[in-house]
């Protein structure tokens, strides 16, 4: 899968001590160091991180920063190992990268890491600039404030008013209520739209007179689960993606939407929280039976934008400034482009961001 943009390194590390295991690719640096979360799944993989790497390529050339693409990923199952366990894994992952960041590589957060584990990295690599989603004590915007969530809505909100929509007429459903689908769901329902539908690991809540966003919140806190919501259908998980809804936003799971259930979408819009969330070829059948799909390279680039206000030494504020208005002219931009010269959106973006990288 090498081409000219990259990957220009693979690094497979290990450690016999703590039996960490783990990847880092670092896709392309032409725009800047790699910049890229750090997962921790039982069964991440080098092809998986590479994919995750190139998105990011991409995301941060379209979002107009000085960073490359990047990811990597620990083989472990928080679920199953102890906190210390887990911090121990950690702090070997971070000091096997310690010559390559921040100069080749930054990390940032991702699946099952979050200011905890970024507070390590930077320990363990004596230098505040080796990543961002610190803990605020450290100078950091963790990704608990909402960066991610808060650009996926404002995505969904050009591609409500790019169709001639009125917000306060449509309603939404959220596949994944963690970080990324939790703040969406509270910027949208801010502005007014109705939440629905909701998933996570245990199942799929359904209420098509609304959800009350705060009390699915409470619940979600308290017992682990929407589906303890208490009014409303429960399904299983899967069922998102045919609910009756205006907007689906995937939040969670990489290739939600397959060749088996992509016909079931409903949707108006599908505004990709999650990475990955479906094939282009998918993108394209689903455009073609008239649904406008924002992709993830383009909605849900708030997070890395954070990353950049954080490493710069900005604040909150100047950091959901800046994630609005970059999100809100790149997905303008390349949905009209879209519109006038016939291609999916991910085909424009992408084209946009290969221009960049290759200037």
């Amino acid at each position: 899968m090498f081409d000219n943009i990259g990957p220009e390194k693979i690094l497979e590390v290990y450690d016999a001590q703590s039996k960490m295991r783990g990847f880092l690719v670092i896709d392309n640096t032409n725009l800047g160091p790699g910049k890229g979360g750090i997962r921790m799944t039982p069964d991440v993989s080098r092809e998986e991180v590479f994919g995750l790497a190139r998105a990011m390529t991409f995301k941060n050339a379209l979002a107009d920063l000085p960073f490359g693409g990047a990811k990597s990923g620990i083989i472990a199952d928080s679920k199953k190992i102890s906190p210390e366990k887990k911090e121990e894994i950690v702090r070997a992952f971070s000091r096997a990268l310690k010559l390559l960041c921040p100069s080749l590589y930054i990390a940032a957060p991702d699946m099952n890491i979050a200011e905890k584990e970024m507070k390590i990295f930077a320990e363990e690599n004596g230098d505040l600039k080796s990543c961002t989603g610190k803990p605020k004590e450290m100078g950091g915007l963790p990704h608990e404030l909402g960066s991610t969530g808060f650009g996926v809505a404002q995505a969904a909100l050009v591609g409500i008013k790019h169709l001639n929509l009125n917000p306060e007429n449509l309603n939404f459903t959220i596949e994944g209520f963690g970080n990324v689908g939790v703040f969406a769901a509270k910027f949208l329902t801010e502005k007014g739209l109705k939440l629905v539908g909701v998933s996570d690991s245990k199942g799929c809540l359904y209420q098509p007179n609304e959800i009350d966003f705060e009390k699915l919140s409470e619940i979600k806190k308290q017992t682990g689960s929407v589906v303890n919501y208490g009014d409303g259908e429960i399904f299983s998980a899967e069922k998102i993606v045919s609910l009756e809804t205006d907007i689906l936003i995937p939040a969670a799971i990489p290739n939600l939407i397959t060749e088996e259930n992509f016909q079931e979408v409903k949707a108006k819009i599908v505004v990709e929280g999650s990475n990955i969330p479906m094939t282009m070829d998918i993108e394209e059948r689903l455009g073609e039976k008239g649904i406008l799909i924002i992709p993830d390279i383009i909605a849900n680039a708030g997070g890395v934008i954070s990353s950049y206000v954080e490493y710069i030494g900005g604040n909150e504020e100047k950091m959901f400034k800046m994630i609005q208005e970059k999100i809100v002219k790149n997905t303008q931009e390349i949905l009209e482009r879209s519109r006038d010269e016939k291609i999916i959106p991910r085909k424009i973006a992408m084209d946009i961001a290969k221009e960049r990288i290759y200037k």
